[in-house]
C-alpha cells in the first residue's frame, strides 16, 4: 500500500507518518520508484504501537526505546521484561539513594540483580517525593499495598506470551496502557469506599 493507504488503514496522517519515519520509529517501506514506497502489514501494526505509546504519554525518546527493545529483545524472559521497563521508565542523572527502596521491596521477594536499576530507582524517587510532603503511608496499607501488587504482578506475569517479541509489546503496552486503568479503577473504589464508611451503603453520587 501507499503512504496515502497506510495513513487511511490506521488514522494517522501522512504528515505525522513522514515524520515517524525521519525519527527512525517506523521503518522504511519498499521503494517502488524514487519518490514512492511500498507499505505492508508491518508499518500498521508499527504505527498502531506508537500511536498507542505515545497517546499515552510516553515520549519520542521513550518510544525509540521500546521499540529498540520490540527489535532487539534479550533472549533470557527475566532480562526480556526488565528491558521492557526499563525502556519505559525515565532515568535520572546522577545516582539515587536507593537503600529505603529495597527494604521496602523485600516484602515483594525481591533480592539484588532481580529488578532493573531503573525501576527501583523509580520507587526510590516515589518514596523521596512523599518524604518531601511529609506524609506516610500508614504500615498497615502499605501492607495491603504490597499484598495487591503481588497478586496483580503474578496474574499479569501468567499471561506474558512465549515469543520474546509478543513478550515485549504486552509488557510495555501493558504497563503504559492498563497502569491508567489501575488508578482510575484505585479511584472509584476509594469514592465507593467513602461512600460506604461516611454515608452508608447508599451514599449519594458526587455532584458534577
Amino acid at each position: 500500500m501507499r503512504i496515502s493507504e497506510l495513513s487511511a488503514r490506521t488514522g494517522v496522517s501522512v504528515a505525522t507518518i513522514k515524520y515517524y519515519l525521519r525519527e527512525g520509529l517506523l521503518p522504511e517501506g519498499r521503494r517502488s520508484a524514487p519518490t514512492q514506497a511500498i507499505y505492508d502489514d508491518i508499518h500498521v501494526s508499527r504505527l498502531r504501537v506508537i500511536r498507542a505509546l505515545i497517546e499515552s504519554g510516553v515520549s519520542i525518546a521513550e518510544t525509540r526505546r521500546v521499540l529498540d527493545t520490540l527489535d532487539r529483545p534479550p533472549a533470557r524472559p527475566h532480562d526480556l521484561l526488565g528491558a521492557a521497563h526499563g525502556a519505559i521508565t525515565p532515568s535520572v542523572e546522577g545516582d539515587a539513594d536507593v537503600s529505603a527502596a529495597e527494604r521496602l521491596v523485600e516484602a515483594l521477594g525481591w533480592q539484588p540483580g532481580r529488578c532493573d536499576p531503573h525501576v527501583l530507582g523509580a520507587v526510590a524517587r516515589a518514596l523521596e517525593s512523599l518524604e518531601r510532603a511529609d506524609f506516610r503511608v500508614p504500615d498497615d496499607t502499605m501492607a495491603v499495598y504490597l499484598d495487591a501488587i503481588r497478586r496483580i504482578a503474578r496474574a499479569e506475569i501468567a499471561g506474558v506470551p512465549a515469543d520474546p517479541a509478543e513478550a515485549v509489546r504486552y509488557v510495555v503496552l501493558g504497563s503504559v496502557l492498563v497502569e491508567p486503568l489501575l488508578l482510575a479503577l484505585r479511584r472509584v473504589a476509594e469514592q465507593v469506599a467513602s461512600a460506604e464508611r461516611f454515608e452508608g451503603s447508599a451514599g449519594t453520587a458526587p455532584a458534577p
